[in-house]
Order: C-alpha cells, then structure tokens, then sequence
C-alpha cells in the first residue's frame, strides 16, 4: 500500500504536504501530489524520486560532517606529532647530548624522561611499513643509545681507556643505501688526531617492522692531522712518524692508507625493529628493547609509491 509522503520525508521538508491518488486501474498507487502551504499550488511525483531525492541530500550532509570531522583529527594528530618530535629533541639537549650519553654523565632522572618521551613518539609513528619507506635511507646521526646498545659500549670502551685530554668520541652516523649500511665512528686524539671506525654492515628485511643487520668488514682510516694543532712536544715523533711511512714500499704504503680492514662477515648479527620513521626521526628498538634514535643529516628523499616487498623468513 501506498504510503504519506509526510512519513517519508518529515525531516527533510516539514513544509511539505502530500495527497494520496489512486489510480483507477490498479488497486495500489505509487503516485501522489504534494502541495506547498503558501502558494497552494500541487505538482505530481513519484515516491522513489522522494526517496532517491531526500537520500542524497542526507547522505551529502553526512559525508560532508565526517569529511569535516576527519581533516580536524587528522590535523590534531598531526600537530600532536610534530609537538612530541619536538618535546624529544629537547630532552636530548637538556640530558647534555651525545658528549654527555657516551662520557656517562646522563642522570637516571634524564634518562627516564628521554625514554618516555621517546614512547610517546612512537605510538605516533606514521610510517606503517618502514623497512620498505623511501624515508628509511639516507645518512643518521646517533642522538640517543640504550643502556646496552652496541654503540653506547663502545663508545664507552673509548672513554674509560682514554682520558678525555687524549681522546674523545666526536660522532657517530650512518649512511644507508640499497639494504647496506656504513657506521662511522669519529674520534679525536690530542685534538688534533681525528681517526674514523668504519663498520659496514647488509641489513635484510625480514617484516614491515623487522630488519635483520650482519656484520661484514671493519676499517680503522690512517688518522688526519691537523699539524698546526699538534703540541710542540710531539711535532718531532710526528716528523719521524711521516718520514717512516713515506719510505715503505708502495704496495704496503698503499694498504696502510687505505686503512687496516678487519674481516666480520659471520662474527656478528643482531636484530632490531623500526619502532619509529619519518623524514627527520628513526627510532630502532632491538631484541632486548633498547631504543636508538637517529637524527636525519641529509635532505630527506621524495615521497615515493612503495611496491610490497618479499619478506625474508
């Protein structure tokens, strides 16, 4: 049976009335006329149009409410991110940085508050599948370290050898590029020694979050002197020191300047797990649960499509 239009549509048009017609070859009619209160007049319309009529006008007004809902969400995340970026990278400064991490004058009261806000970044980690992101490669420097992380013992193996006059760990970073990494340990002796470690290292992806790391080889450079900063004391041994190198034979005087390289393939594996990636920020927890946290050196790459990758088991 035919239905008023006034129960289809009382929301949608409060003003608008309805006539049931039937007509005279059929029992039931889906045909009616509504009438307008101030001007009388009537025009005839068929109920699906009602139906089809009032509906996209409510679902236009409902997708237009979520849409507006959805953008203020989206944006008040995002403001919460960038806010809890920040909050971090001041922590590291007032915990007294890199210097103060590895030399192990962090208080605990410092530390705690790092990692907790180090928490609160990650649970807004807008990259879903960063083993595979575009972001993931480029050159970091180490900002932050476990209490047991393989970077934050051997810088600590340095300073507890070496008084700080003597020699001292400038910096730490790494590049990444096609699943290889190169770590590069910066260190200064006299102040005016500068010496770098360089660890290569293959990374495999093993899940949207997971990456396996494999040591491959060490190298310990020649050292670069400044020879204007070097006391007087030592100018002489230096000369020496000089003078012996450039009287060995070229093919040993060619492997010292390339460095003493250290065979590690097989020695050393770990894994470790993203926890955290944008264009400026990675954060890496490893199977213990210690968070690293690097901070981008580099322009960061274009966002780009990323294609699914196969995961290695």
């Amino acid at each position: 049976m035919a239905s008023s239009i006034q129960g289809l549509v009382p929301a949608a048009c409060p003003g608008l009335r309805s006539r049931r017609l039937s007509h005279p070859s059929s029992s039931t009619s889906s045909f009616s006329v509504a009438a307008f209160p101030e001007s009388g007049r009537r025009f005839p319309y068929h109920r699906k149009m009602v139906r089809k009529a009032e509906g996209c006008g409510v679902c236009r007004v409902m997708v237009q409410q979520v849409a507006v809902q959805g953008a203020s969400a989206a944006y008040a995340k995002e403001m919460e991110r960038l806010s809890a970026k920040e909050s971090l990278l001041l922590a590291f400064k007032d915990a007294g940085g890199f210097e103060a991490l590895v030399t192990g004058k962090t208080t605990d009261m410092q530390r705690i508050d790092v990692n907790e806000r180090i928490i609160g970044l990650e649970r807004l980690n807008p990259t879903p599948r960063p083993t595979t992101s575009s972001f993931l490669e480029g050159r970091w420097n180490f900002e932050w370290f476990g209490s047991g992380s393989p970077g934050l013992f051997a810088a600590r193996f340095i300073f507890q050898r070496f008084p700080p006059t003597l020699a001292n760990l400038s910096k730490m970073d790494i590049v990444i590029k096609d699943r290889y990494a190169k770590i590069t340990a910066i260190m200064r002796l006299l102040n005016s020694v500068e010496s770098k470690f360089v660890v290569s290292t293959q990374l495999s992806v093993e899940g949207p979050l997971r990456m396996k790391e494999e040591y491959v080889e060490g190298v310990l450079e020649l050292p670069k002197v400044d020879e204007e900063s070097i006391p007087e004391q030592l100018r002489g041994a230096f000369g020496q020191a000089v003078s012996t190198v450039q009287q060995l034979p070229g093919s040993i005087r060619d492997a010292v300047a390339s460095g003493l390289k250290v065979p590690l393939s097989g020695t050393f594996q770990r894994l470790f797990m993203i926890s955290y990636l944008d264009e400026e920020i990675l954060i890496i927890r490893d199977s213990s649960g210690l968070p690293e946290v690097l901070t981008r050196l580099d322009t960061p790459p274009s966002t780009l499509a990323e294609s699914p990758a196969d995961y290695e088991s």
